[in-house]
């Protein structure tokens, strides 16, 4: 499994965060997109290959996830 070291990316919040600490962070690494949770900047990330952030993002656009929480 390879490793993705996380301590000098950039880190980027949507420009629709409201700042109250509930976003999503996400940083593009050269292969693969970090995502993590604002309020816990050091705890865990999850980590996806482009082809599947693509798929991810397409859907989020397409409504795909409306009333899934």
């Amino acid at each position: 499994m390879n490793t993705v070291n996380l301590c000098e990316v950039i880190w980027r919040k949507s420009s629709y965060s409201s700042g109250e600490g509930q976003c999503v962070e996400i940083a593009f690494l050269r292969e693969v997109v970090a995502t993590r949770d604002s309020k816990t900047p050091h705890g865990s990330a999850l980590i996806f290959n482009a082809d599947t952030w693509s798929a991810f993002t397409a859907g989020v656009k397409a409504g795909a996830f409306r009333g899934a929480l």
